[in-house]
This record gives C-alpha cells, structure tokens and sequence, in this order.
C-alpha cells in the first residue's frame, strides 16, 4: 500500500485494531480498541487502570493489527512507542472524533464528554515500523 492507501484503509468505515502490549512479566496482552490516525500516529484513549493503560504507563511499546477479513484481505501492522497524555481538552477532542466515527454521526459530542475524565489517558502511538499490504490473496 502506498502511505495514502494505508491512511484510508485505516480510515475505512468502524473498523478496530488489536492493540498489543508488554505485560510486566514479559508476557504480551492484546485487546481491541477504537482508533483513529493523526498523519501517521494511532490515536486512541484508554483508562490508565486497565491492563493495556498500566503496560503503556511502564513500557510504551506497542504494536497495532489492523485487517479487512474479506477476500482479498488486506493489514496494516504498526510497530511503535505510546505517548500519554491527561490533557483534558486533547483527550476530549480525540474521544469526541473516535466517538463520532465508531457511534455515528452526531455521537461524538456525548461519547467525548463522558470518556474525557480521569482517569482516562490519550495515548498517541507514534510508528517505529509500518507494515502495509493490500490484497494478500490476489
């Protein structure tokens, strides 16, 4: 994919990522996760009492899959670091802009609103390593 193919294969509809993280132990932990991008950096929000909150606090390590299921599939795998921030205001502009794109139209007010409080976290994953391949089965 070339890097406007990949911004709107990321960009595509309410599809979500699997966020991977470092678990304290070494072992990994991926979970789902709403998201949207800011040129090349993923953005996304999580509390900083969840699993994925407490690894990005301690390492910022992270890797991003994204995948179309259908034929002829299609991924974006982003390898980087995490940036966190308690700026409320950053966190209720990205929480209403994920609200808007995964609640629909018109959600996004609401949804920011009640996701942009402590002790959510704003986390910016900043790419180290983009892999991106458009219709693996062709």
């Amino acid at each position: 994919m070339t890097d406007e193919q990949r911004r709107a294969f990321l960009l595509a509809g309410t599809r979500t990522g699997i966020l991977s993280t470092v678990r304290a132990d070494g072992r990994p932990h991926a979970a789902p996760i709403w998201f949207t991008i800011d040129a090349d950096d993923v953005m996304f929000t999580t509390a900083a009492d969840t699993v994925k909150g407490q690894n990005l606090r301690r390492d910022g390590r992270a890797v991003l899959a994204v995948d179309d299921a259908t034929p002829p599939y299609s991924f974006v795998i982003i390898e980087g670091r995490a940036e966190l921030s308690s700026d409320m205001d950053e966190l209720l502009k990205w929480a209403t802009i994920l609200g808007e794109r995964y609640m629909g139209p018109g959600q996004g007010e609401a949804f920011g609103k009640r996701n942009a409080v402590p002790p959510e976290l704003l986390v910016r994953l900043r790419p180290e390593k983009i892999i991106a391949l458009a219709a693996i089965a062709d």
